[in-house]
């Protein structure tokens, strides 16, 4: 994984599960770290750090952008 850097970090799935799918759309490999522990203990989320998204090097950019697109255009709100 060390080709691999962190682009994002979340809190909860719920706030990037759309965001998995568009990265899969565009063939982005990724990876969600902690992403299991902050599932099945949901409070420690912010002791362990969040749900880091990682993508690979060379795929930086792109996926920067698709999550900005996202977060900029898309009408869906985490509430």
């Amino acid at each position: 994984m060390e080709n691999f850097v962190i682009i994002a970090t979340f809190t909860y799935q719920s706030e990037y599960a759309v965001l998995a799918l568009l990265l899969e759309q565009h063939d982005i490999p990724h990876v969600f770290l902690n992403e299991t522990m902050a599932s099945v203990f949901p409070f420690y989320s912010n002791a362990i750090g969040g749900i880091r998204l990682q993508v690979h090097k060379k795929d930086e950019a792109r996926a920067k952008k698709i999550i900005e697109d996202f977060f900029n255009t898309s009408k869906m709100r985490i509430v």
